[in-house]
């Protein structure tokens, strides 16, 4: 290859930090945000991760290393989905490959990975009250450096955002709070909020001007009549700027709005940044940003591309498709689609939940932005004026669902395991202590994967074992995970069913059948130990059981079924029987399964010697990203794991 053939060295392999980045002019940092935006697409359609989100925030985040003097100058992410740009030019471009597997960097701001990650963040709506922190910090120290939070239009739904909001603008803190208003969150925005952003003037004479009018210059501009049509667009957006700028709620509380501009246009997002960055008051510049940006797939539909798994999960999305990237720029050739993937305990939740509704018309579906990931976007589709999304509101959801079953009807709240932390005084207080028939799906309980630490499901069992009047219960597989549901129906109080990510269990020994509230299952019989297993752990410790017997130790399995009210007479019939006990659950030993044991085998008199017990489970170690199947490897949950720890229990 002659030398005048040789292709030009990438802009981004001379990014080392933010301050190699300040040194580029605009044309080089438009050609530095195409190729950001394909190693995105290249490492994210390999690892999986949070594609359509970052791919939106490129421009915006090479505008914000380039005014400010980070990390001198602190910029909060909220979330961390559109944060990938802002681990490549932060000096991690070499790791970006390993993003979000093990021994990698993860997928969201982590302190203790880079001094540009001044906040960890895994849940919205935090970012403006982190913020506040840092920059009541720097007023007390006297320093003179800029506190930017960066928030999400869906993460504004959530309270804790509008609560920090309330406070900075009432102590009028120099703080810039940027909002990256994509007009999307996981699942389509809902609530006023949301609304009052995208206010647009609807009358139906104007929508049928507009349409005429588009019609028309499509027509007869057939080239030129998209730009026009972008014009009118971004003319629309300014008079959507002024309507809500001056009386807007926000500057009610004491904020500077100003925009909205172009999220894409680096030009502008600088004149702006460096415009309010001397300014010592409270500002909200609203930024407009497309999810997917670049990548036409995803743009068409960000809901899907939002968070991807790994290839074998998502199958062929397009990859040659990618747009706005350099020609030297190659992307790998995707993997072969896989057809028929396994059921999932959430589409096996969601699948009941239709076929529930129409035999009850009581029922009542509730999600706080997470239609689709909960498994209801079916029933959002079937029954309508059935389904709520509350938006980013966790707190909300499980309150507004103690208010429907208070007036008669029967809801279920489907949330994931981390997110249902936020409402645990709601779960107390409103659902628990009233003994309300709330079904509480809790989806996501366990480990969960590549998302690292602040989203496995860990501490459920735990929390929710505290709360008066609760059953709760954890499926082995599909027709257990059927049978809980129709109990949870047949049942007064409030319900908790956690299940964990991914497929159901492919194997099962009995046909879907009738549970009895506080009744687990013998599912292997054994003198020598017994191993006490719920949920996502029972097959994997039966499968140890019968390794083990070829060993000659033989182990009784306990499927649990129940952590509240456990079935009492046979842990203790078993733990007599053996005097060797193991419990195994993907929850903190701390207060959950091995927790109740403990507090039942020291409560309950034996008529045996004492019982030796060990517990497999979260210890108080974060887990980091990886697999699952790595994860539980780890920590010894895996068949392999679970096997090793019975025989320790006589070979110490």
């Amino acid at each position: 290859m002659s030398e005048t053939q040789l292709p030009k060295p990438r802009l981004l392999d001379a990014i080392n930090s933010p301050q190699d980045l300040r040194e580029l002019d605009l044309k080089d940092l438009t050609v530095l945000a195409q190729e950001i935006r394909a190693e995105i697409v290249r490492v994210v359609t390999v690892n999986g991760g949070h594609l359509a989100s970052s791919l939106g925030a490129v421009e915006l985040i090479i505008a914000l290393h380039h005014v400010f003097n980070t990390p001198y100058d602190q910029i909060v992410f909220d979330v961390g989905h559109q944060t990938y740009a802002h681990k490549i030019l932060t000096g991690r471009a070499k790791d970006f490959n390993r993003i979000r597997q093990a021994g990698g960097i993860s997928g969201f701001p982590r302190r203790e990975e880079s001094l540009y990650d001044v906040f960890s963040a895994g849940h919205s709506s935090t970012s403006i009250s982190a913020a506040m922190g840092l920059a009541t910090v720097r007023d007390l120290l006297g320093e003179n450096r800029n506190v930017v939070a960066v928030i999400g239009d869906g993460a504004l739904t959530g309270g804790m955002a509008l609560e920090a909001i309330n406070h900075a603008g009432g102590l009028q803190k120099n703080l810039l709070v940027i909002l990256n208003d994509n007009r999307m969150s996981i699942s389509p925005n809902v609530g006023a909020i949301s609304q009052y952003l995208s206010l647009k003037m609807t009358s139906p004479e104007l929508l049928s001007l507009r349409e005429a009018v588009k019609r028309t210059l499509e027509k007869f501009l057939p080239h030129k009549g998209r730009r026009v049509i972008r014009r009118f667009q971004m003319a629309e957006e300014a008079m959507k700027g002024f309507l809500v700028s001056p009386n807007s709620f926000l500057a009610c509380w004491g904020f500077k709005y100003l925009g909205p501009i172009d999220g894409h246009d680096l030009e502008t997002l600088i004149k702006a940044l460096r415009q309010v960055k001397g300014l010592n008051r409270p500002i909200l510049l609203h930024v407009l940003t497309t999810k997917g940006k670049g990548y036409p797939p995803a743009e068409r539909n960000p809901l899907a591309f939002h968070g991807l798994g790994r290839p074998s999960l998502f199958g062929h999305h397009g990859h040659h498709e990618i747009a706005s990237h350099p020609k030297e720029v190659e992307v790998p050739e995707p993997p072969p689609p896989v057809l028929a993937p396994p059921k999932t305990y959430t589409e096996v939740f969601g699948r009941f939940l239709v076929k529930k509704a129409k035999a009850l018309p009581s029922l009542v579906a509730i999600t706080a932005a997470m239609s689709q990931g909960t498994g209801l976007d079916e029933f959002f589709r079937v029954y309508p004026t059935r389904a709520f999304d509350v938006g980013i509101a966790e707190q909300h959801a499980v309150t507004f669902a103690a208010g429907l079953a208070a007036g008669g009807l029967r809801p279920v709240v489907a949330i994931y395991s981390t997110f249902l932390q936020r409402a645990f005084d709601q779960l107390f207080h409103d659902v628990a202590l009233a003994n309300l028939p709330v079904i509480v799906a809790v989806d996501r309980a366990g480990l969960v994967g590549e998302d690292g630490p602040t989203h496995h499901g860990g501490l459920d069992l735990s929390f929710l074992r505290l709360l008066p009047n609760f059953t709760i219960m954890a499926p082995k597989d599909e027709g257990e995970m059927e049978a809980m549901l129709e109990l949870a129906f047949n049942l007064d109080g409030p319900v908790a069913i956690r299940y964990p990510r991914g497929p159901v269990s492919g194997r099962s020994l009995a046909d879907f059948k009738p549970l009895i509230k506080g009744q687990g299952e013998i599912l292997k019989t054994g003198q020598d130990l017994t191993i006490i297993a719920i949920g996502q752990t029972v097959w994997p410790a039966y499968e140890a059981a019968l390794i083990l017997a070829k060993k000659h130790l033989f182990a009784e399995v306990i499927n649990l079924r129940f952590i509240k009210p456990l079935d009492q007479e046979l842990i203790i019939k078993s733990c007599e029987a053996t005097r060797h006990v193991l419990t195994v659950e993907e929850n903190s030993l701390t207060g959950g399964l091995y927790g109740a044991v403990s507090e039942l085998l020291a409560t309950r008199p034996l008529a045996s010697p004492a019982v030796t017990l060990r517990g497999l489970g979260l210890t108080d170690q974060p887990v980091g990203q990886a697999t699952q199947a790595q994860q539980r490897a780890s920590l010894g949950l895996d068949i392999e794991g679970i096997t090793t720890a019975a025989m320790r229990l006589f070979c110490p």
